[in-house]
């Protein structure tokens, strides 16, 4: 017993060393960007009224903060992101899994949804705001838009490569058409499905860049757009910074969902 106490103990004692590990390695690309960085304004390689130093940066940062600027925006950056995920992820679904599963649903929906994916959000942001007004509804909606596409895409995709051998051995073990796709189509499609729920994720705060810096009076957007009017630099990079956070945090909710739910799927993890 002691024995294998000992050598659960070391399991997880190596497994966090890895996981350090894997961190550190992660880290230190970025780490070494930002020491660059500042050794460049320090030597005055650089402009540092036009791209100050991470110094400069990190104390309009904890400016933001303390004064309640960064998360007030952030607060209602985040509220418009959701509302659009909450919005635009079940439709993306329902639509694929419609145009996936029947024949007939791909004739009345792929190519309107094929057509509609090229048109670039910029070209909808007029329309939007002829239609909805410049308040937060245009936004959500062009969040909504942005992210439909990829789980549309990817759901569809996922369904139809699903293995025919499948189907037809499931078929003879005689499943029902409901338990056919919820035993069968839905975990073959699911890594798909992830895929798009990560490209939508990452859409979304494009989306979100997008409708606050064209038109907006609040938000991570509006902080920026102010801070360029007066040639705040360093609180542009601050949001700079706080959208690719954002997207970082969406790839890595989707990861821990992906291993969650994929667990039972080996896949390469890289030599």
């Amino acid at each position: 017993a002691e024995q294998a106490a000992a050598a659960q103990e070391a399991g997880r004692a190596g497994r966090v060393r890895a996981v350090a590990g894997t961190l550190a390695r992660r880290a230190s690309v970025p780490l070494a960007l930002l020491l660059i960085w500042q050794l460049a304004a320090a030597l005055d390689l650089i402009n540092t009224t036009l791209l100050p130093p991470p110094t400069e940066v990190a104390s309009a940062f904890w400016e933001l903060l303390t004064s309640g600027r960064l998360s007030e925006a952030l607060g209602i950056s985040l509220t418009r992101i959701a509302i659009g995920l909450v919005i635009g992820i079940p439709v993306g679904l329902a639509l694929g899994i419609a145009a996936g599963l029947f024949k007939l649903g791909e004739e009345l929906i792929d190519a309107l949804m094929q057509a509609l994916r090229t048109v670039p959000f910029v070209a909808l942001i007029p329309l939007f705001i002829l239609w909805l007004g410049i308040g937060d509804v245009s936004k959500i909606a062009l969040i909504a838009f942005g992210v439909t596409f990829p789980v549309y895409m990817n759901t569809y995709a996922g369904i139809r490569g699903v293995d025919a051998k499948l189907i037809e051995a499931a078929e003879v073990f005689g499943l029902s058409r409901t338990q056919l796709v919820r035993q069968v189509v839905v975990p073959g499609a699911l890594p798909s499905i992830l895929v798009g729920l990560r490209y939508a994720l990452g859409l979304s705060v494009i989306a979100l860049v997008v409708a606050e810096t064209v038109n907006a009076n609040s938000g991570i957007g509006a902080l920026v757009s102010d801070a360029r009017q007066f040639l705040q630099t360093d609180i542009v990079l601050v949001g700079i910074v706080v959208y690719s956070v954002l997207g970082l945090t969406a790839d890595g909710l989707i990861r821990i969902l992906e291993r969650r739910l994929l667990s039972w799927r080996g896949s390469f993890r890289g030599a």
